[in-house]
């Protein structure tokens, strides 16, 4: 089993990638909005409001998603994002990361262990 954690940077592209959770059978998710330090730093502290260059990649909100998911959708439901969001090494884009999950209550129950 997997957490993976998505921040997606661009808002119009939740609805694509939770479509593409469903073609892959993933049928679980967690949608959370969020900000990133960047923005945080630029626009709550006045300190580093002069920081423009953090200004450039940060958004006004970013859209953090949340699944456990089997290890063998893993690699897939990362290529599916990517193929929605666009290349994730390109600055402002997103960012998509799996931990190892040991154990898991509460969802269906072929998820648990």
């Amino acid at each position: 089993m997997q957490l993976l954690v998505a921040v997606i940077n661009q808002e119009s592209r939740i609805d694509g990638v939770l479509a593409g959770f469903v073609e892959l059978g993933i049928t679980g998710a967690t949608i959370l909005e969020s900000r990133g330090m960047g923005r945080m730093l630029r626009r709550e502290l006045p300190l580093f409001a002069g920081l423009e260059s953090l200004g450039q990649t940060t958004r006004a909100h970013n859209q953090t998603i949340l699944c456990v998911l089997d290890d063998a959708k893993a690699d897939a439901a990362i290529r599916m994002i990517q193929d929605v969001c666009g290349d994730l090494a390109a600055p402002g884009v997103g960012i998509v990361f799996t931990v190892p999950v040991g154990r898991v209550v509460g969802l269906a129950p072929e998820l648990e262990r």
